[in-house]
């Protein structure tokens, strides 16, 4: 009886792994996928940003006096942020997403 118990509880454990090791991947490939999106702006100017995102939903200077536009969405209620740091010569040098997929 322990035997099979302690095989049944393996089982589960095994189980619980992989599925731990499955989301991991799915979610790692979601991050490479959006980065390689928003990659694409790096080098492009602001006005090329706003033709493929439309008009940010916020925007400021931050530290550096750098203008950051800021893109707010939501999928299945979760939101998602997505910043871009545009230098004075009207060109994307960087970008933070958080919650998005």
């Amino acid at each position: 009886m322990k035997k099979l118990k302690f095989v049944f509880i393996s089982f589960l454990l095994m189980i619980l792994i992989t599925g731990c090791k499955t989301i991991k991947e799915k979610t790692d490939a979601i991050v490479e996928k959006e980065n390689q999106k928003l990659g694409k702006f790096i080098g492009k100017f602001s006005s090329d940003l706003q033709i493929e995102l439309g008009k940010p939903d916020e925007d400021f200077k931050n530290d550096k006096g750098n203008l950051v536009f800021v893109y707010n969405t939501k999928k299945y209620g979760i939101p998602c942020e997505r910043r871009f740091e545009i230098d004075s010569n009207s060109i994307v040098v960087g970008f933070v997403s958080n919650g998005c997929f």
